[in-house]
C-alpha cells in the first residue's frame, strides 16, 4: 500500500480510517495531493473524483444524509475552499455530519502574494462545530522556510531533544485536534473543518506509514432521560383540550408506528405533517397550506393550539409559521437530539431525544385524553379541502399545478423523492405522497443551490431507485453536478421549465414588466437538451398534458444511461392558477 512521504498526511488518512468514515469525495488539485495519495491507495476507503467543489461539497452532504455517518471532502488551498461554504451552511442547518479537509500553505507562504493562498483558518466561522487547524512542524510553527536555520540551542544533544520533544508535542496536538472534530462531527451531526498545512514535496510517497497515532475509545451517542422533567409535563398534556403536533424534516421510519397510533387515538391531538417528515396516518394532516390557507380569524382562533409539541428540522409552511407566532400556544415543547430552534417565539422546553425515545418514554405516562373534538373538526376540513382540490384540478388548464399532480402520482413504488427548493417543495406540499416513497430537500438554508448534486450524492448509495424533481432555474444553476462519473442508470430529473423563477410571481408587487422579468423572476429560454447530450442523459420534453402522460408510460423503465424529463409549463399563468387555488378551496 502506498502513502503520502509526509507525516501529516499519514495521520489525517490514519485517524478518518480510525473513525470508520468511509467515503471521501476529493476534487483534483496540487496541495492537497498528499491526502489524495494516501485515501486513493486505500481500498478501505470509496473515493470519489469531484472537479467542482460547490457540487463536490453538496454531492457529500447527499452521501451523509443517506448514510446518517460523516463523509469527508477534500480541496485544495485558496478558494477553492471558499465554493465549499453553500453546502457547508445547508449541513450546520440541516444537522448533516460532513468533514472538510482542506489542504493549506505553510505559514511562511501565507500573506506573500502566492496564488491560491487565502486565510484559510477558521473561515467557516460559527457555520461549523469545530474548526481545526493542524500544525506542520516546528520550522513552520516560527514560520520558516526548509532552506531557513532553526534557532541556536546551546549544544547538539539540547537540540536535538528539543527537537524531538516538540515534534512529539505537534504529532499529539494534531491527533488530538482531529480526534475531537471527528469525534463532534459523529455525536453532534453537523460539519467541521480541518485545515491541514503542507509543505513541498508533496508528491513522495512511502510504502509504510512513518505515524503511530494512539488508540482511542470511539464514543456512541448516548441519550440522557430526565424522567422528572418528562413526568413534569404530564399533567398538563392531559388537560389541554387542544394539542398541536408540527412535524418537519425527519428521516423516515423516525417513529415507530404505535406510538404515531397512539397519538392518532388522541382526540385531543393534531398531526400537521410536512412532506418532508416521511410520517403517514389516515389521521394525520399533510398539506398543511391546504388546510389553513383559507381560514377565517375565527378559524385561527378555533385551531390555536394549547401545546405545541414540534419534531424534527426546519418547516417548508411559511403558512403555519405566520399563524403559530401570532396565535401562540400557552405551551411549546421541541424534541430533538441537537438544536431547538425557536421558530414560533415561545418555545418553553427542549427534549434533547429523538422523537421515538421522547414519545416512548412519555405516552407511557398518560392515564386519560382530555374529551375533545379538536382533531375531529380539522379532520373534517381536511376532507372537505380534498374534495375541491380534486374538483378545482378539473377546471385548470396545463400548469405547474396540473404538473405536479401527474408527477406525484407517477413516482415509482418503494424509492426515494429527492426535491428542489423554492416553489418545487412547496407545490409538492400540496399533494399527497404514498407511504412507500421517502422524501428529501435541503432545507437547511432552503437554497437553490446544490439540490441536484445533493440528490446524485443520495443516490450513489442507495438502492433505491431516486426521482429528483427540480424547477427550472436551480437545474441551471447547479448544471455542473451531471459533470459526474457516479451517476446511477435508474437516476431520473423532472424540470419544471417556466422560464425562470415562477415563486416571485406569486409575491406581492408589479408583475409583467421588464423590471421585473429581468431582477426578479429571471425570464430565460433555456432548455436542458444540449446539457444531457454533453453529459449522456436520455432526453425527453412535455408541453402538455398528453404529451406527459405518454412521457412517464416509459420515463422510469430500465435504461442504458440516467434520464431527464423537462416539463415546459405556461409562465404566466402558473402565478394566477396557484394563487386561484386556495380561493377555491375556502
Amino acid at each position: 500500500m502506498k502513502h503520502s512521504k509526509i507525516p501529516l498526511s499519514q495521520t489525517v488518512v490514519t485517524l478518518c480510517k480510525m473513525h470508520n468514515i468511509k467515503h471521501i469525495v476529493i476534487s483534483p488539485g496540487s496541495r492537497n495531493a498528499p491526502l489524495t495519495i494516501g485515501f486513493s491507495h486505500d481500498d478501505f476507503f470509496n473515493c470519489y473524483s469531484i472537479v467542482d467543489e460547490r457540487c463536490a461539497a453538496f454531492f457529500a452532504l447527499g452521501i451523509a444524509q443517506q448514510i446518517k455517518a460523516p463523509v469527508a471532502v477534500v480541496c485544495t488551498s485558496g478558494s477553492a475552499l471558499l465554493n465549499y461554504f453553500p453546502a457547508i451552511s445547508e449541513a450546520f442547518y440541516s444537522q448533516i455530519p460532513v468533514v472538510v479537509l482542506s489542504a493549506d500553505r505553510p505559514k511562511h507562504l501565507i500573506d506573500i502574494g502566492d496564488g491560491q493562498t487565502i486565510k484559510q483558518k477558521n473561515v467557516f466561522g460559527s457555520h461549523v462545530l469545530y474548526s481545526a487547524n493542524l500544525k506542520l512542524d516546528l520550522r513552520d510553527e516560527q514560520k520558516l522556510s526548509q532552506e531557513e536555520e532553526l534557532p541556536i540551542f546551546k549544544s547538539l544533544e539540547q537540540k536535538f531533544e528539543r527537537l524531538l520533544g516538540i515534534q512529539k508535542d505537534i504529532q499529539s496536538y494534531n491527533e488530538s485536534e482531529i480526534h475531537d472534530a471527528l469525534t463532534l462531527s459523529n455525536l453532534n451531526s453537523g460539519p467541521v473543518h480541518i485545515n491541514i498545512p503542507f509543505d513541498e514535496p508533496l508528491y513522495e510517497r512511502v510504502d509504510d506509514l512513518t505515524i503511530h497515532p494512539k488508540p482511542f475509545e470511539i464514543q456512541n451517542r448516548v441519550e440522557k432521560i430526565d424522567n422528572f422533567e418528562i413526568k413534569s409535563c404530564i399533567d398538563v398534556w392531559q388537560s389541554a383540550k387542544r394539542k398541536m403536533i408540527l412535524v418537519g424534516v425527519l428521516q423516515p421510519n423516525s417513529i415507530e408506528e404505535k406510538w404515531l397510533q397512539e397519538l392518532a387515538d388522541d382526540d385531543s391531538v393534531l398531526v400537521f405533517t410536512e412532506t418532508t417528515s416521511n410520517l403517514h396516518h389516515a389521521d394525520f394532516l399533510p398539506g398543511i397550506d391546504k388546510i389553513i390557507a383559507p381560514l377565517t380569524e375565527a378559524d385561527y382562533s378555533n385551531l390555536q393550539p394549547e401545546i405545541l409539541l414540534t419534531f424534527g428540522g426546519l418547516i417548508v409552511s411559511k403558512k403555519i409559521k405566520v399563524f403559530l407566532r401570532k396565535h401562540k400556544p400557552d405551551h411549546h415543547w421541541h424534541v430533538g437530539l441537537h438544536r431547538a430552534n425557536d421558530t414560533f417565539f415561545c418555545l418553553s422546553k427542549h427534549f434533547k431525544l429523538t422523537p421515538n425515545t421522547f414519545l416512548s418514554k412519555f405516552l407511557p405516562e398518560v392515564t386519560h385524553h382530555a374529551k375533545s373534538t379538536y382533531k375531529l373538526t380539522w379532520l373534517g376540513v381536511r376532507q372537505k379541502r380534498r374534495k375541491l382540490h380534486e374538483a378545482y384540478l378539473k377546471t385548470i388548464p396545463f400548469s405547474d399545478f396540473t404538473a405536479f399532480s401527474v408527477l406525484i402520482k407517477s413516482i415509482p413504488k418503494q424509492s426515494q423523492l429527492q426535491v428542489g427548493n423554492s416553489s418545487a417543495i412547496r407545490y409538492t406540499q400540496l399533494f399527497q405522497l404514498r407511504k412507500d416513497i421517502s422524501v428529501f430537500c435541503n432545507r437547511g438554508t432552503s437554497g437553490i443551490d446544490g439540490s441536484t448534486s445533493t440528490a446524485i450524492g443520495a443516490a450513489s448509495v442507495i438502492k433505491e431507485r431516486v426521482t429528483f424533481v427540480t424547477g427550472d432555474l436551480s437545474f441551471f444553476y447547479d448544471s455542473n453536478a451531471l459533470w459526474n462519473n457516479y451517476i446511477p442508470k435508474n437516476f431520473r430529473i423532472i424540470v419544471i421549465n417556466n422560464e425562470g423563477g415562477g415563486i416571485f410571481r406569486i409575491l406581492p408587487g408589479h408583475k409583467n414588466t421588464d423590471n421585473f422579468d429581468t431582477y426578479f423572476e429571471t425570464k430565460h429560454h433555456l432548455t436542458a437538451l444540449q446539457l444531457c447530450d454533453m453529459y449522456n442523459f436520455e432526453y425527453h420534453k412535455a408541453e402538455n398534458i398528453t404529451n406527459l402522460d405518454t412521457c412517464l408510460d416509459t420515463f422510469f423503465d430500465t435504461s442504458k444511461q440516467p434520464k431527464l424529463l423537462e416539463v415546459f409549463t405556461p409562465a404566466r399563468q402558473n402565478d394566477e392558477i396557484l394563487l386561484n387555488y386556495f380561493d377555491f378551496v375556502k
